[in-house]
């Protein structure tokens, strides 16, 4: 079998996070296989349509480095795309939507309905109100030929509902097994509605047949629907695709991912920092691991391991705090030239690349966000505003305070230049000054890193001083003193 998936996103707003791991897991089934991943955009309910959203989803892709084979595309600021299924936006499809509607009615599998918006509602209130399933009434599938024939003359509104037949449809799941749904639980589905634009349903079964999809790997609040999908599948005489559906992603306490507890779309993510690798990585094991026994994987690793049958049936908590960790272990294996091409986006000001290469050395281990670089940079670049308690270390007083900055000051002055372009030079030249003078660390580097860093915790003061150079480390210990004095 020649692979085929597919991730067809609505234009509704921003990737969400449930999205992505649907686009990663059909990437990578096909990757796997040597198969094809298209993507299509499934645009056809344009009440919740969001200008713009078109071009946010393929650009998230894009920065998510996940490359489909087919489908949409931004050439020149222009909507293009690429492959030979198209078009991949299905609201340039809707002829073809209407012919395969119309077949249906043809084969009597589905029928037109002509009741006003006003009739179905009281329907369905009062089916509400006696407790009854809320589905149509069948009002339509009793008219005649003729009387079909004049309400589509005279322009009547209507839609194309299928018929359900009596009976069960069961169907197999890749994760769940064996699924048996009673028909007597579906609603006459609107295939196609008065505007001309199909439902979701009959789109996705046209689309998924026409573009050759093989595997359809999607949310499991598509399970309901599959007896409907696998109906049209049937009544068009098409081969049915394999079918996987992804359990729920959860808040931590157990409830649906929504934004009233925190971020759900990948650019919030993204914004705040945290890398792409790490958002593949913590997504791709929202109910996969493909060893259990480590966390971090490459996108490589991801691909050559995916299983299907790997897949949990029980929802998936998105705990923010492992992923801030995996972030942070991501970025202590990053390069300090990688990290300083990653951070730079996120600066407010001008940095010059040594000064920034310095800083990213220095700090990358207590760094859980590229953002984080905004604040760390300011201790580097401007001088920290604290209190004079800080400068005295707790085994000493103000005056010993006083006197190791003024010491250590005429000590920093005397060093040569060469000194400072070497974290363990400086060491070395501060260790031997202590030591040749008798004297307790504290007492010397205690209020030195604070003078430096104006921080109770900071990076250590060989490293302060490395990052500062010899002006600006001078210029600190000037201000300690006046603070002190």
């Amino acid at each position: 079998m020649n692979v085929k998936t597919r991730f067809p996103p609505s234009p509704t707003g921003f990737l969400h996070i449930g999205s992505l791991r649907t686009a990663l897991y059909n990437y990578f089934f096909a990757k796997k296989h040597g198969g094809t991943f298209l993507v299509r955009i499934e645009d056809t309910d344009r009440e919740r349509y969001v200008e713009g959203a078109v071009e946010s989803l393929i650009r998230t892709l894009d920065r998510m480095k996940i490359d489909y084979d087919e489908g949409p595309i931004f050439v020149n600021g222009m909507l293009n795309e690429k492959g030979n299924n198209g078009p991949y936006v299905q609201s340039q499809r809707l002829d073809i939507y209407k012919k395969f509607a119309h077949q249906l009615v043809y084969s009597g599998n589905a029928y037109y309905c002509f009741c006003s918006k006003d009739r179905l509602e009281k329907l369905r209130a009062q089916q509400q109100e006696i407790k009854q399933t809320t589905k149509y009434d069948r009002q339509c599938l009793s008219l005649t030929k003729d009387e079909i024939q004049k309400l589509l003359a005279s322009g009547e509104q209507n839609v194309i509902r299928m018929k359900i037949p009596e009976g069960k449809t069961t169907f197999h799941d890749e994760i769940r097994g064996d699924v048996t749904i009673d028909n007597q639980e579906i609603d006459d589905q609107v295939l196609l509605k008065a505007d001309g634009f199909p439902t979701y349903h009959l789109a996705v079964v046209v689309d998924d047949h026409l573009m050759g999809v093989t595997h359809i790997i999607r949310g499991e609040e598509w399970i309901s629907s599959v007896p409907k999908h696998i109906m049209l599948y049937k009544w068009f005489g098409f081969p049915l695709p394999i079918f996987a559906h992804l359990p729920l992603i959860l808040n931590p306490d157990k409830s649906k991912l929504s934004k009233r507890q925190g971020d759900v779309a990948v650019e919030d993510y993204l914004a705040k920092g945290f890398l792409v690798e790490v958002l593949v990585n913590f997504v791709s094991l929202l109910g996969f691991n493909p060893t259990a026994d480590r966390e971090i994987y490459t996108r490589e690793e991801l691909i050559g391991s995916f299983d299907l049958k790997k897949i949990n049936k029980s929802g998936a908590v998105f705990d923010v705090n492992k992923l801030l960790w995996m972030n942070g272990q991501y970025i202590k294996m990053l390069s300090e030239e990688e990290l300083v091409a990653r951070v730079k986006p996120f600066l407010k000001r001008e940095v010059s690349n040594d000064i920034l290469r310095r800083i990213c050395t220095v700090e990358k281990t207590r760094m859980n966000l590229l953002l984080d670089i905004t604040s760390i940079v300011e201790l580097y670049l401007s001088q920290p505003a604290y209190e004079k308690e800080i400068l005295i270390w707790k085994k000493s007083n103000k005056e010993d305070a006083i006197e190791q900055l003024k010491n250590i000051y005429q000590f920093i002055k005397s060093i040569d230049e060469n000194i400072f372009n070497d974290i363990q030079l400086i060491e070395q030249a501060l260790t031997l000054y202590i030591k040749d003078n008798d004297l307790q660390n504290g007492n010397v580097l205690w209020p030195l890193r604070a003078a430096l860093s104006g921080l109770e915790r900071s990076p250590s003061p060989f490293e302060l001083i490395w990052v500062l150079k010899k002006q600006e480390v001078m210029n600190r210990i000037e201000h300690a003193l006046k603070i002190l004095s």
